[in-house]
Formats: structure tokens, sequence, C-alpha cells
């Protein structure tokens, strides 16, 4: 089963910042746009990714990210970052990544943010 891994997640105070990465297989990084998805606790995963970026190195953000996070994309390592600063208690989520737009393939085990005093 052919599945993006994702990593980087853990437990922060507010104010502080991550780095999320998202290692995709090269069939999959090299032919499409990826996005990172969140699922807020309780919640089911949201269908529109918190930020994505095109093989040209295009970016898009959700209105989550409003204006913190940064995604970007390694071609020499099939890997898509998503730096985020200031991060806010209303942050914490499972987040993962996926093509856009995402079908039921290739989902991941995710990596848990945690932003808590």
């Amino acid at each position: 089963q052919v599945t993006l891994v994702e990593s980087g997640g853990g437990l922060v105070q507010p104010g502080e910042s991550l780095t999320l990465s998202c290692e995709a297989p090269t069939d999959i990084f090299t032919k499409y746009t990826i996005g990172w998805y969140r699922q807020l606790p309780g919640k089911q995963r949201e269908r529109e990714p918190v930020a994505r970026v095109n093989l040209l190195g295009q970016v898009a953000y959700g209105d989550s990210a409003n204006g913190r996070f940064t995604i970007s994309r390694d071609p020499a390592k099939n890997t898509v970052w998503m730096h985020m600063n200031s991060l806010q208690p209303e942050d914490t989520a499972a987040y993962y990544c996926n093509i856009y737009r995402p079908t039921e393939a290739f989902w991941g085990q995710g990596t848990q943010v945690t932003v808590s005093s």
C-alpha cells in the first residue's frame, strides 16, 4: 500500500514553531500537487488543505494558516515541508499530507501537533 509519511509533530507552547515533513513516493511527488490536511480533536479530517504546493512550487493557503505557515517542496528529497510559526492552541490537530484533491488512497499515519502551555 502506497502512503505518504508524515513527521515532525510534537508538543509545543503557544507562540512556538514546528516544521512538518512529508515524504512521498517519487510517482506521487512528481505528478501531484501535495497538501497538508488537519484533523481537529473530535472532528473529521478536513477536506481542504491547510496549505498546498504544486509541481511548480506555487503555493496556496487556507484561512487557518493565516500567514503563519509556509509550505515548500524539495525535489531532491521527494519531501514537502510545512513550517508553522506562532502556533496557538487552536492549531492542535493531527496533520496529514496527501495529494490535492485527495481520494481514499495514500493516507499515512499523520503527525500530531499539540499546542499547550
